[in-house]
């Protein structure tokens, strides 16, 4: 045996790998927390509708559409670099991940122009429940971006090296679930004016 693997990584009672059984674990908190909030957005939206809709109108729709655009691109570039490993051409696995993390770096580029542009314009956290729904979910959501992109960072050496090639389905699974997340966002916050 070339490597010492630790056995909680390869024995489940379930069938389904260990990981991915973690993952789906993750996912599921993800979602409690996530639907939560949409819910809570939701049901105070609909007792608010003329109000929210008036705030929702000085939201960046180009900025909130660009940024769906690339967030979906994103999970393309991860789709390739998990079929790549599957192919086992690791450095093309290697480039797409890299290509991902650069689109999520980009999204949060737009993410900062597109707040340091409310912020400017007076719409702050404070400035009332739709600002405060508004910041809080797409401020959580970027945070789930950024880890996502740092454990794709971290993954994408020990692809290169040919090591744990699983993970790179584990976080494609995360990030397509970060864009999930976006697609429910975008037109809760963006387009229902």
């Amino acid at each position: 045996m070339s490597a010492h693997v630790p056995i909680a990584t390869t024995r489940s009672v379930t069938g389904i790998p260990t990981g991915r059984l973690a993952l789906w674990w993750v996912l599921a908190s993800e979602i409690v927390i996530f639907g939560g909030l949409i819910v809570s957005y939701l049901l105070l939206r609909i007792q608010h509708l003329e109000a929210w809709g008036e705030y929702a109108s000085h939201t960046n729709t180009w900025a909130g559409f660009t940024n769906t655009v690339i967030l979906l691109t994103s999970s393309l570039f991860i789709v390739i670099a998990h079929r790549s490993v599957n192919e086992g051409k690791t450095k093309k696995a290697f480039n797409f991940i890299w290509l991902t993390i650069a689109f999520g770096g980009l999204f949060l580029l737009v993410k900062t122009y597109e707040y340091t542009d409310e912020i400017s314009h007076g719409y702050t956290l404070r400035e009332n429940i739709f600002w405060s729904f508004y910041y809080v979910a797409t401020g959580l959501h970027a945070v789930h971006v950024t880890g996502g992109m740092i454990i794709m960072g971290i993954i994408s050496f020990a692809v290169k090296r040919g090591e744990n090639l699983q993970r790179v389905e584990y976080i494609g699974i995360y990030w397509h679930f970060v864009d999930l997340v976006w697609i429910f966002l975008f037109p809760l916050l963006y387009i229902a004016k």
